[in-house]
């Protein structure tokens, strides 16, 4: 029988989640497709899809009070933000959860109502990844990797 791997946890290990601050986060498609629209000279084209998620993911401040959305960006197979935690009464997981949700069950919508392309058993990917925002420098280079993450699209890790 073929052993498992063992699965590598993505949060940093004894942190709060629920503390108030600045998170960068990433979450991507489960097999990387690039569902959410292209790049076109150096700058994003949403489909409909993308449109959707950049649309849910503006309305979460009226779902969780206690967050304030900075900068982000939805690629073609992947979406990144800058979120801000205001209150420790929930953890970052839990909002990225509910995000995860609405736009798995709104792009199901899509794929009965408007022909998307469908996907396979999973949405997103398992988890998702995050840094924590400590200092000004820091933030500043996040806010330019989201601001010119299009125009590098061909050399993105993600790239498809």
């Amino acid at each position: 029988m073929e052993k498992l791997s063992k699965r590598v946890k993505m949060r940093l290990r004894n942190y709060d989640y629920s503390q108030n601050g600045l998170y960068f986060i990433t979450i991507c498609q489960k097999d990387m497709v690039c569902l959410f629209g292209s790049i076109s000279n150096d700058l994003m084209e949403l489909s409909d899809a993308g449109k959707m998620i950049k649309k849910q993911w503006m309305l979460m401040t009226q779902r969780y009070f206690v967050l304030n959305l900075h900068e982000f960006v939805v690629m073609p197979n992947h979406f990144h933000a800058i979120i801000e935690l205001n209150e420790s009464i929930i953890k970052l997981s839990e909002i990225i959860g509910a995000f995860k949700s609405i736009t798995t069950n709104e792009y199901i919508k899509g794929v009965k109502l408007n022909n998307w392309k469908k996907f396979d058993k999973k949405f997103w990917q398992r988890s998702f990844y995050d840094k924590i925002i400590r200092d000004d420098n820091f933030h500043q280079k996040v806010v330019e990797y989201i601001n010119y993450n299009p125009a590098k699209w061909c050399d993105d890790k993600y790239y498809k």
